[in-house]
């Protein structure tokens, strides 16, 4: 079945209301114009044959025959009977009915008394009158059909045109494709199109979410993945040492008869292998949500005064001085533990990549509503393109340097799982 419009709908109906309506105003004017025209044909009639009937008045029917055919000679358009009062015709004209069954098409008693009557039988120059009312009906019914029509059709076309619109922006929004904003409309369609165009914007938001959370579950799931596979790579190297150690030490083969040596060596591989599977764990319950920071008020200063005695032996040790600048009453809402676990990996990081005799400066700066703390390890600079690397698990610039000074690389990792689990932004950038 054939798809038809809504304008050829909205035509149609608009134009069938229209010629129903001209129809019944054509009838009622049509009643109209019949009793006009009758009461104009009455008077017209009368008038035409007055003198007639004021000529006869009291004459014998001799004369009122006479003078009958006088009246017709001088008016030889009219066609008339005169009967008496027993029905006998007096005068007819020539092309007069005086039959007692008439069959002619205009019949009208004129006058009418107690001894005669006149009976015309022509409408006496009504007919070109006649006529030309019914080619004025005809053509006021022309126009008034070729108003529907224009009407009907500026209607249809002002009336379907939003609603074209409307259903053409929604079939782009279906497919997802870029639709203006509606035009602005005071009425019901207006408001249908603003709602519309409101429902297909929040549908793009929540779709640009969901694919935003599919990509971010996707980076999540190849981030577990690395993650796994490298911590099974890091903890099998420890455990294979461990168990030629214990192997060597059972067959007491060449050095490893030295059972106390090589037992230290083994209780310290698996201490570092005991405190990388505590990194691991804590990552992952970070990762998780498992761990909820408990938010306090902290002094930034005092936090960072308890933590750095920690550091003092390492960085002297190396020739390093640690300088602190942080004026007092500066105060942040952050877990107390989570904050001190991630500080402490951010100074022991630098003090780990500093150079000897470096310097490792930590201060704040005020911002609006908020303080920037900064560490920063002078004489160090890495590369731009390996920052965003370094909080990757497992990661290490020097693979054979850190595992010799007993480094994991989840140092950075755990500060990040740390500070986005409190929503505290931060960032790794060269001086």
């Amino acid at each position: 079945m054939k798809n038809r419009g809504i304008f050829t709908k909205v035509f149609t109906y608009t134009i069938i209301s229209l010629l129903l309506l001209v129809g019944v105003t054509a009838a009622l004017f049509s009643q109209q114009f019949m009793s006009f025209y009758r009461t104009k044909q009455a008077g017209q009639i009368i008038a035409s044959y007055q003198p007639l009937v004021e000529q006869i008045q009291g004459n014998s029917n001799s004369d009122v025959a006479e003078l009958a055919r006088r009246f017709y000679e001088s008016n030889q358009s009219f066609e008339f009977n005169i009967v008496d009062k027993d029905g006998n015709s007096i005068y007819a004209t020539p092309n007069a009915d005086t039959s007692n069954n008439f069959n002619g098409d205009f019949y009208y008693v004129v006058h009418n008394d107690n001894s005669l009557s006149i009976v015309a039988q022509s409408m006496t120059g009504l007919e070109s009158f006649y006529r030309e009312l019914i080619i004025r009906g005809v053509a006021v019914f022309a126009v008034m059909l070729a108003l529907c029509l224009i009407c009907a059709f500026v209607f249809a076309r002002q009336m379907t045109k939003p609603i074209k619109r409307l259903a053409d922006s929604a079939g782009k929004m279906a497919n997802l494709e870029e639709v203006p904003p509606p035009l602005e409309h005071k009425d019901e369609l207006g408001t249908l199109a603003r709602d519309v165009y409101s429902m297909y914007v929040k549908l793009k938001e929540t779709i640009t979410k969901l694919e935003d959370e599919i990509l971010r579950e996707r980076e999540l799931e190849e981030s577990q993945r690395y993650f796994f596979s490298a911590a099974s790579h890091e903890l099998k190297t420890p455990i294979a040492a461990t168990s030629v150690l214990l192997e060597g030490m059972l067959e007491n083969v060449g050095d490893y008869k030295d059972h106390p040596k090589y037992l230290r060596e083994c209780v310290k591989m698996m201490d570092a292998l005991s405190k990388m599977i505590s990194e691991i764990l804590e990552i992952v319950s970070l990762n998780d949500g498992r761990i909820i920071p408990a938010f306090e008020k902290l002094d930034i200063r005092h936090t960072i005064a308890d933590i750095l005695p920690d550091f003092q032996t390492l960085s002297e040790a190396n020739g390093q001085r640690i300088v602190t600048d942080i004026p007092d009453g500066q105060s942040c809402l952050a877990d107390p533990q989570m904050l001190q676990k991630a500080l402490s990996n951010v100074i022991l990081n630098a003090v780990q990549n500093s150079p000897v005799d470096g310097e490792i400066r930590i201060w704040s700066e005020p911002m609006t509503q908020q303080h920037r703390l900064c560490v920063l390890n002078t004489g160090a600079r890495i590369d731009d393109a390996i920052l965003p690397k370094l909080f990757d698990p497992f990661y290490r610039m020097d693979q054979a340097r850190s595992r010799k000074n007993g480094r994991s690389g989840l140092g950075l990792t755990i500060v990040q799982k740390a500070l986005e689990s409190m929503k505290i932004d931060f960032a790794l950038e060269n001086a």
